[in-house]
């Protein structure tokens, strides 16, 4: 069981590096997402180190929904997606390791370069690693509750219009705890619970999530 889900992981991810923007696209649209506030907010650098943490998050939160229709869509294309279902490993733990290399070419780097763009919204050096630290952290749960949309919108057509809409409610938590995490980090205050929290989300994701997407899996195809 331990080969196929290497092999698993190892053709996603080469299929992720080769699909043209693929692979940069969501750090494009991270830079692009914060880019722009400077100039909706205006020159006020003391509101952008306020709302620094919140705009890296949002960012990345919509960042992490690029690419998630073609988690399943691109298997449903090829019939590889039927593979999966006759494999010797557990239905809800290949889309684990289907999400593991999504996120390892989409929400690692988000988290790894968060602190390169939040020079942009004027964020202390202190604060620079508090939010790589909790979108480490975060990330992973934003990709488990996205593979749950992806499940459910597979072989829909327009199913990546659909999947925005049901993502996002899923990830409101994820995003509350990551942002006063992170601004209890960077203000110096007590952040165990809003940390605990978040990793409490995460760890739920981790558990739950697989066997959700699993079963939209087996409900759409029956």
């Amino acid at each position: 069981m331990t080969s196929t889900l290497l092999a698993l992981i190892r053709r996603d991810f080469r299929l992720a590096v080769r699909s043209g923007g693929g692979f940069g696209l969501p750090l494009v649209f991270f830079l692009s997402v914060v880019a722009v506030i400077p100039f909706a907010v205006g020159p006020d650098l003391v509101l952008l180190g306020r709302i620094g943490a919140a705009v890296l998050w949002i960012g990345a939160l919509l960042s992490t929904l690029i690419g998630l229709d073609r988690l399943f869509g691109a298997d449903a294309e090829d019939g590889s997606l039927d593979l999966l279902f006759s494999a010797p490993a557990p239905l809800p733990v290949l889309v684990l390791a289907k999400a593991l290399s999504h996120w390892v070419v989409t929400g690692l780097p988000l988290a790894a370069i968060a602190p390169l763009l939040g020079l942009m919204l004027n964020l202390p050096p202190h604060a620079l690693a508090a939010t790589a630290f909790t979108l480490l952290i975060g990330t992973p749960a934003l990709t488990l509750l996205g593979m749950i949309g992806a499940a459910l919108t597979v072989g829909l057509r327009r199913g990546g219009l659909l999947l925005p809409v049901l993502v996002l409610p899923m990830t409101v938590p994820v995003l509350i705890f990551g942002v006063s995490t992170t601004n209890a980090l960077i203000a110096g205050d007590p952040a165990a619970s809003s940390l605990s929290l978040l990793l409490a989300v995460t760890l739920a994701a981790f558990v739950l999530a697989p066997l959700a997407a699993a079963g939209a899996l087996r409900s759409a195809r029956s």
